[in-house]
């Protein structure tokens, strides 16, 4: 005989559910976390065999990395607004606003 489930039955098995899926996405990040620690570190050793010898490309079994330099510049907005005298009402007239989420996990 199939029992159709209670509501309170349903909430226990989608705060079950809701768990694992916590505790899956927190293992997760921890192992994004350390292979992105892995990553870093192979790539600055690469950083520094494809400066000091030069070698732009480098070249393995199955991938290749490439090696290119940058420079970047950012313009500080709130300081020329500053020096400017540019009202904060002005500065929010022209100001867009996105909404962002952001899910975090801890391990406890």
């Amino acid at each position: 005989m199939n029992a159709a489930l209670t509501p309170a039955q349903v909430q226990f098995f989608d705060a079950v559910e809701q768990c694992v899926k916590i505790d899956t996405l927190g293992a997760l990040n921890a192992k994004i976390a350390e292979l992105t620690k892995q990553a870093d570190a192979i790539k600055d050793e690469l950083k520094d065999v494809a400066s000091m010898s030069g070698q732009k490309v480098l070249v393995g079994a199955s991938y290749v990395a490439a090696y290119t330099e940058s420079n970047r510049s950012t313009v500080d907005w709130k300081a020329i607004a500053k020096e400017l005298n540019i009202p904060v009402d002005l500065i929010a007239k022209h100001t867009k606003s996105t909404a962002v989420y952001s899910i975090k996990t801890t391990a406890i």
